[in-house]
């Protein structure tokens, strides 16, 4: 049995992967997540139930469906991570303190990091590369000027 076709899901995966801003997505999709379950903790560690109760609710829902949504259509990421955002920010009075900090937290900062996504960007060349292609044209440099 060999693994190629495992490779070749992972490698489709990453390709996939690079195409969108998927921590961004990801971390708003939990952010909700998490607070949606912080709603079912019991009544002793429960510091606020919200306003009508059903915003406690809806709230963190819409928070994981625009994490989804940022996740299969990037494209519209911008108007996707400022609803998110506000969303988020919404939890604050409905949902337990925005999840007791965490989920607020995480949808926050998912929203930045989707809103500030750019998708034509270059891959960043690691510190290492760089330095050691400064090193390899240097010497290549310096065997250059020297006369034989």
């Amino acid at each position: 049995m060999s693994d190629t076709p495992q490779r070749g899901v992972r490698s489709a995966f990453r390709d996939w992967r690079a195409d969108r801003p998927y921590w961004g997505g990801l971390l708003l999709a939990l952010g909700g997540a998490e607070i949606l379950l912080t709603m079912k903790v019991s009544l002793k560690v429960v510091l606020h139930i919200g306003m009508q109760g059903l915003a406690g609710y809806l709230l963190p829902a819409l928070m994981v469906v625009l994490g989804l949504l940022i996740l299969f259509n990037p494209a519209q990421r911008l108007f996707y991570s400022i609803t998110g955002v506000l969303l988020t920010l919404g939890t604050w009075l409905t949902s337990n303190l925005g999840g007791f900090f965490i989920g607020l937290l995480l949808g926050v900062v998912g929203s930045c990091m989707a809103f500030g996504w750019l998708p034509d960007q270059e891959p960043r060349v690691s510190r290492r590369k760089r330095r050691k292609a400064a090193r390899v044209a240097a010497l290549q440099g310096a065997t250059k000027e020297q006369p034989a």
